[in-house]
């Protein structure tokens, strides 16, 4: 047995915290502590041993990759609710796959797979985990990519903890799920995925909706709708009712028999105005006529006047028109007659 003894200066240097019953591996130099005269060793180094160096690893490529930004929520793609095809990372001989497919066929039947199989342990898993991450994620006809495996140790799992496994997740342009391991088991997969499920059949029931759930809801939105569609009827009934009752009362008819008795009743003033109008003129025509009658040149003859006109048809107001022996013409009340002058005398008033 052999004491270790780590001064704190070359403790905080330390990459993990050692815990009892750890296995380690401790480099420095052995010495004799002169106290007691045993021999022990000063460590100013240590690692972790066996599983220990994987799970430093581990840290050390998470907090790298975090650093980077692959871990970013922001980046991360949602999950289609009814994809067409999914693509499937896994081994094809894997009781995952199976799992996987009995899912898929179980929740939603309608969607197609295409499944890339490849190795998912050993030294060789990590290129072919990315070569067939590659081809599915360059199709178009693909909707959502399954990275899965079964469950295992650190070290079965460890090719979904490589650097170039998470980098070509990263890259997809494709939303990925990952489901690796059981639950208790997380991958640097997990965290670069769009979403990570705990099994591979958890995988599976995240990347479909559950057709059962759909037929419900559908039903139950087919009622809704002919809810709906039976109240927006007995609406625009309603409103029809209330339309043609208003049509009735300013139906085109109506409005042309209110017109028309407007109208006459207008023509049936014009009409009396009009009426008025003559009756006041032909009163006033009679009182001018009658004037005119009063004075006019026959009603003067008629009272006893004539009137004298030379030959040639001028009127005779003087004396001093005519002479002695001049022919005149002479129109009394009833007609015409001729005479001559006989003499003149002028008449002082």
């Amino acid at each position: 047995q052999l004491k270790c003894v780590m001064w704190r200066s070359a403790a905080d240097r330390l990459r993990f915290d050692p815990g009892d019953g750890d296995a380690v591996v401790a480099r420095g130099r052995i010495g004799v502590y002169e106290a007691s005269g045993v021999y022990q060793l000063y460590a100013d180094g240590m690692e972790p041993a066996g599983r220990g160096n994987l799970a430093l690893e581990f840290e050390r490529l998470k907090a790298q990759l975090d650093s980077e930004g692959l871990f970013d929520p922001d980046h991360k793609q949602p999950i289609p609710a009814l994809p067409q095809k999914i693509g499937i990372v896994t081994s094809a001989d894997a009781a995952a796959l199976q799992d996987i497919l009995n899912v898929l066929r179980r929740r939603y039947p309608l969607v197609a797979v295409l499944i890339a199989p490849t190795l998912v342990q050993g030294a060789t898993a990590p290129p072919q985990i990315v070569r067939a991450l590659q081809w599915l994620d360059g199709r178009n006809d693909i909707d959502t990519i399954i990275v899965a495996r079964g469950g295992g140790s650190i070290e079965d799992l460890w090719a979904f903890n490589d650097e170039r496994v998470a980098r070509a997740i990263f890259a997809a342009q494709h939303p990925i799920i990952s489901g690796v391991g059981h639950e208790i088991d997380f991958t640097i997969a997990d965290f670069v995925a769009d979403l990570r499920a705990p099994t591979p059949s958890a995988a599976a029931e995240l990347a479909v909706p559950d057709i059962a759930e759909i037929k419900v809801a559908v039903a139950g939105t087919g009622q809704l709708l002919d809810q709906l569609m039976l109240g927006q009827l007995q609406e625009c009934r309603r409103a029809l009712q209330i339309e043609a009752q208003r049509l009735h009362h300013l139906r085109p008819q109506n409005r042309i028999d209110s017109w028309r008795q407007l109208l006459d009743g207008q023509l049936l003033r014009l009409d009396n105005a009009m009426n008025n109008q003559l009756a006041a003129a032909r009163h006033q025509l009679a009182l001018l006529q009658t004037e005119l009658r009063a004075v006019s040149p026959q009603a003067t003859l008629d009272r006893g006047f004539a009137i004298i006109q030379a030959a040639d048809g001028t009127v005779i107001r003087s004396v001093a028109q005519v002479q002695p022996g001049q022919p005149l013409n002479v129109q009394v009340a009833d007609g015409r007659f001729g005479a001559s002058v006989a003499a003149e005398e002028t008449i002082d008033e």
